[in-house]
């Protein structure tokens, strides 16, 4: 195993074993290879570069409480990756490939899965998919490059479960009406920075983002989904331009599991003040607690309207849905819901 104090792990870059590199070019792809050096050589005149021709994906493996290595739902993000590229209109890997590539990052890079006893690490697996050939003309590549990386990471926001302040950014837009917000292209993430950047400067976590149509109802964070607790229901906004988020969806099946309702529909912002819990949701984090949101008329405004959500710590029903994730994650909880990959 890896000399890393795991304790100390942040959501950041850490140099491992290898990554795998495959390219579709010719109607079949390449046989996947395996490199030690993260450096890599694409035409400057790729598509990636110029168009941002570019998809992703995040997941994780863990080291259970039994010893074994379990990927949590990677068909599922297989399948979501194959959306991305299809909107993009380049070439995908199948989803027997995608999981194949992802149990082989991990087996030859099991020094850098963090131990069980390391409750807040994991190992995070970043699967790209990029247009690789040479173009100048603003179309779909024809040849396209996927890549299977991965590191060991902490928590993405402070401490695992501290509670954060986040801020809605009224003037500014994660994706546009129609646009790509539904798909996990790098692109959105982009749009995203200018005003995450402003909201870090002012104090504040995340930026919450509102339908980009009426600025009346919320769609999602800068990076994660968002999702509300009122009374026994978990509530999470229904809009076509939130990515569709693999967690999101596994609290929602969490919730209906141990007696919650659930509501996906459109959340108005005036409903913010009927919320007992509210939060962060995603691969990364699974659940980032809010404990302050702030609503201003612009970002840079000094007007503002507060909610206040506990008392800083997690909320009593986030925090057992998150447990019970976790404890699928880490082989604690039996995984009635066939989630579990296992990386043999």
């Amino acid at each position: 195993m890896a000399n890393i104090d795991w304790s100390k792990l942040t959501f950041a870059y850490t140099k491992t074993n290898t990554i795998l590199i495959t390219t579709f070019r010719n109607g079949e792809w390449s046989p996947v290879e395996s490199l030690t050096e993260d450096n890599i050589k694409f035409s400057t005149f790729c598509g990636a570069f110029h168009y941002a021709i570019e998809c992703f994906e995040g997941l994780k493996a863990f080291r259970g409480k039994d010893g074994r290595i379990r990927l949590f739902r990677p068909e599922e993000n297989a399948k979501r990756l194959r959306n991305s590229a299809a909107y993009l209109g380049i070439e995908a890997p199948s989803v027997e490939m995608f999981v194949d590539m992802c149990k082989r990052i991990v087996k030859e890079n099991e020094d850098f899965l963090p131990p069980y006893e390391a409750s807040g690490a994991s190992m995070y697996i970043r699967p790209t998919l990029i247009g690789s050939n040479p173009q100048l003309g603003v179309q779909s590549s024809k040849e396209v490059t996927f890549m299977m990386l991965c590191s060991p990471v902490g928590a993405y926001v402070g401490g695992a479960l501290d509670a954060v302040d986040v801020v809605i950014a009224r003037n500014y837009d994660r994706a546009a009406p129609n646009g790509s917000g539904a798909y996990k292209v790098g692109g959105n993430y982009a749009c995203s920075l200018y005003s995450l950047n402003k909201a870090h400067e002012l104090g504040y976590k995340a930026v919450l983002y509102l339908d980009p149509t009426t600025k009346t109802y919320i769609d999602e964070f800068n990076s994660s989904n968002f999702f509300a607790i009122k009374g026994n229901t978990y509530i999470t906004p229904d809009s076509p331009s939130i990515l569709p988020s693999i967690t999101n969806k596994s609290l929602e099946a969490v919730a209906r599991h141990l007696g919650m309702e659930v509501e996906r529909r459109p959340v108005p912002v005036e409903e913010l003040s009927t919320f007992e819990e509210v939060g962060e949701c995603g691969t990364a984090v699974v659940i980032t607690p809010v404990h302050k949101l702030v609503d201003k008329p612009t970002l840079e405004s000094s007007e503002e309207t507060v909610y206040l959500y506990g008392d800083g710590q997690c909320g009593p029903k986030s925090l057992r849905l998150y447990n019970y994730i976790k404890g699928i994650q880490r082989g604690e909880i039996e995984d009635a819901f066939g989630w579990i990959t296992f990386v043999e």
